[in-house]
């Protein structure tokens, strides 16, 4: 157990100050990035729109799930079918917030070639589903020229901006990979001690066949691009290759059964097969010539020779990186006792004549939440709505036309469970 504890501690300290960076960074591009933008340079069908939605798809510190509503309001926005199919394979690979930890837990080599095979993977998907795609326009436009020029009158100032920043960065994003994170270090750490060295031995005489066994328990399995990355470590340093430890770090967090059934939903089942598909191959190709077109002094494994006991893994983190880690863990516990205390309790005896109700489906983190509450409240006559997580319950108080909260809730990405 005390090998176990310093395993997770030394981990957890090498991946806080750049997780902590990467959070910051996301708040700003949150808070200064509108959507609305992007969306507007990603309808034209062709390689262009699918370009864009790759660049803009690397650095975004979205998971796999949270990208899922935010791709398909782009699409309902009027990206096309290539362009947002370019988004959900590059954006869940990878984003500031993991670059930054990749680099500080499997080195500089893994931090450059992660987004460089999300960026090709994505392009090359994105162009195949383009060249399938019909000069058709997309469902629906939900963003009116009034809409926008309101938006646009209330610009909120820069401290407003920084402050949004910083809570979407330090309390959102913890809160929706926060979990996945925590998971994710505890996995390695059991992997890392309590998995025999020679366990995966005979895998690692035959790489091909070792990311065939990865992709197969990577696609279906819901783990975040910074959960994957002490767990790519832990199979590294029990004798997997870094084409191996590539694999998951790509497939992983790229592609699940969520995002697979409503990409058939949403862009048809044709689509869905080819995303699917560019992931799997171009994980596979980007490990294959990691293992043997790459210099293997590339991929070190920086904790591969430390001691495993908890005292000697506090004394080789450093004072600034245990500083870091006791941030990271406060966010994390704040975080996490927030799901407990949020507002879902606040209006149960409320439920009277002007509140209603309605189930959601697909909801899977806090940004999923975040982003059916905010769909909701735009609708006219909604004076305030909580959104439960664990039910799936949006309490609605105000007197709205239920059609329009079905569309609400639609155009945000999410299926709303219409009365029969």
């Amino acid at each position: 157990m005390n090998n176990f504890l310093g395993s997770l501690i030394l981990m957890a300290c090498e991946m806080a100050p750049y997780i902590l960076l990467g959070l910051l960074i996301a708040g700003l591009l949150h808070s200064f990035v509108s959507p609305q933008i992007m969306s507007r340079h990603l309808a034209a069908p062709g390689w262009k729109s699918v370009v864009k939605a790759s660049l803009v798809g690397v650095p975004l510190p979205l998971c796999s799930c949270g990208v899922l509503p935010t791709a398909i309001a782009m699409r309902r926005n009027g990206a096309s079918k290539g362009a947002t199919s370019a988004f959900l394979i590059s954006t869940p690979q990878t984003g500031v917030d993991s670059i930054a930890a990749t680099w500080s837990l499997l080195g500089p080599a893994f931090a450059i070639i992660r987004p460089i095979a999300a960026m090709v993977t994505s392009l090359a998907g994105g162009m195949a589903v383009s060249a399938t795609e019909k000069s058709d326009t997309p469902t629906s436009t939900h963003k009116s020229d009034r809409q926008e020029a309101c938006n646009d009158c209330r610009r909120p100032q820069l401290l407003t901006k920084i402050i949004e920043a910083l809570r979407y960065g330090f309390y959102d994003m913890v809160r929706s990979i926060g979990g996945w994170l925590v998971g994710g270090l505890l996995i390695a750490a059991l992997i890392t001690e309590f998995v025999p060295t020679d366990f995966f031995a005979s895998l690692a005489e035959y790489p091909l066949l070792a990311m065939l066994a990865v992709v197969a328990i990577a696609v279906p399995m819901y783990v975040c691009a910074t959960g994957s990355i002490p767990i790519a470590l832990s199979l590294m340093l029990k004798g997997l290759s870094p084409g191996t430890a590539l694999v998951l770090l790509m497939a992983g967090p790229a592609a699940n059964f969520a995002s697979v059934t409503l990409l058939s939903r949403e862009l048809g089942k044709k689509a869905a097969a080819i995303y699917i598909a560019s992931i799997i191959v171009g994980a596979v190709i980007f490990g294959l010539a990691a293992d043997y077109l790459m210099p293997r002094s590339w991929f070190p494994l920086p904790l591969a020779s430390s001691a495993g006991s908890c005292h000697s893994a506090v004394e080789s983190a450093g004072i600034f990186s245990l500083i870091c880690a006791c941030l990271l863990a406060v966010l994390l516990i704040v975080a996490f006792i927030s799901r407990f205390i949020s507002p879902h309790n606040h209006n149960h005896s409320n439920l009277n004549n002007m509140s209603k109700q309605y189930q959601i489906k697909g909801m899977n983190c806090p940004h999923c939440q975040q982003s059916v509450q905010k769909a909701i409240s735009s609708v006219a006559g909604v004076e305030s709505v909580t959104v439960n997580l664990s039910t799936g319950i949006a309490t609605v108080d105000g007197n709205p036309e239920d059609n329009a909260v079905y569309e609400a809730i639609s155009s945000a990405g999410f299926d709303p469970v219409r009365p029969q």
